[in-house]
């Protein structure tokens, strides 16, 4: 019935037009000679986090027991290594409880603080970066 006397001849989009592929395959450089795509895989380099000291100054008010508990309870410390450490505090005016990165050393700074003024005692504790 129509009867073309074009010698064109339509004929469908191959895959690499379907797929919007620029290059034939086998000519990609990320393509290995089976026709799979690699991955080269980037490892970021990541810098350590800051460090924090937390540290626990003297007073003349609050009771050495009282900072041993300290010690114990918001840093899990046994109990020799936490008379050690008020010894340092109450010889030495300070002490470092720990070193933590910045959000741990905040949390339990503000931890020892509050629990200190809820037992009355004025014992102050802070952090300092680290060395």
């Amino acid at each position: 019935m129509f009867e073309s006397e074009s010698p064109f001849v339509p004929r469908a989009p191959d895959a690499a037009v379907i797929f919007g592929m620029t290059r034939p395959p086998g000519e990609d450089p990320h393509e290995d000679p089976e026709g799979d795509v690699s991955v080269q895989s980037a490892d970021p380099e990541l810098a350590k986090p800051p460090m924090y000291k937390v540290v626990l100054h003297n007073d003349d008010f609050t009771p050495m027991e009282f900072v041993v508990e300290v010690l114990q309870t918001f840093f899990a410390l046994e109990r020799e290594k936490a008379v050690q450490i008020m010894l340092v505090v109450h010889s030495h005016g300070k002490a470092t409880c720990g070193i933590f990165t910045r959000d741990i050393a905040e949390t339990k700074c503000h931890q020892v603080n509050e629990y200190a003024r809820e037992c009355e005692h004025p014992l102050l504790c802070d952090i300092d970066e680290a060395d």
